[in-house]
């Protein structure tokens, strides 16, 4: 059995256009590693049809709805339902809003304009790696850093957080988009040891999601002057 037809991803389409929502059902129907079990109008129908057993992998969000829009829905998925990746969709290409909202634990941002083929690729990196990086995410990341003073950098109480050197490597292959399995492999240990790892690194440094670690491991200049 080929790997794609290992595990079926299940989506949910958050959004109040119905022509949109129906877009986007029919562009993921051809696929057949991923089935949308569910559409919502606004995050408040979205938190029911969770608190009901509806449980998506993968929750396609739009920001600005009526009743509970996607700002305001974010943190309490996460804070609920923390192993449900979330991308958030907006008509605003807007990099601020890009590093907030990822900060609050978001798995990527994408326009609403981004082709099928884009969206199919972050559901399946989300679903697969945690995180799925674009020009706009990268950005928006680097330009908030960019931004930052160093008084601001003198007031995070976890910037100067002592890192083993085993820490050290797996932060920099999470950045480099490698997956738990694949950090694994990589440095010989179990999965479970390594997921164990990232909430470590998440409690030294003060942060709450992938995106922080990231702006950690920037800040700091752990990275290759690539990224």
């Amino acid at each position: 059995m080929s790997q794609e037809n290992e595990d079926v991803i299940k989506v949910m389409i958050v959004d109040d256009h119905a022509l949109f929502r129906a877009g986007v059902r029919t562009t993921l129907s051809i696929r057949k590693d991923v089935k949308v079990i569910g559409e919502a109008e606004n995050g408040l129908q979205l938190m029911n049809m969770l608190k009901a057993g509806t449980i998506p992998d993968v929750i396609l969000l739009d920001i600005q709805m009526p009743i509970m829009d996607g700002t305001a829905t974010l943190p309490e998925v996460k804070k609920l339902y923390p192993q449900i990746k979330v991308i958030m969709l907006t008509l605003v290409d807007d990099q601020a809003f890009v590093t907030k909202l990822m900060e609050l634990g978001a798995n990527s941002y994408l326009v609403k304009t981004s082709d099928a083929e884009v969206i199919y690729d972050a559901i399946k990196t989300c679903y697969k790696q945690e995180f799925y990086f674009n020009t706009l995410t990268n950005q928006a990341l680097l330009n908030s850093l960019k931004q930052k003073t160093v008084a601001d950098s003198l007031k995070s109480g976890n910037e100067d957080a002592e890192l083993t050197e085993k820490e050290i490597t797996v932060l920099r292959l999470m950045c480099e988009e490698k997956s738990t399995r694949e950090i694994a492999e990589i440095i010989g240990q179990s999965p479970r040891t390594i997921e164990a790892t990232r909430d470590k690194l998440k409690a030294k440094t003060g942060t709450k999601s992938t995106a922080g670690l990231i702006l950690f491991a920037v800040r700091n200049k752990l990275l290759d002057e690539k990224f």
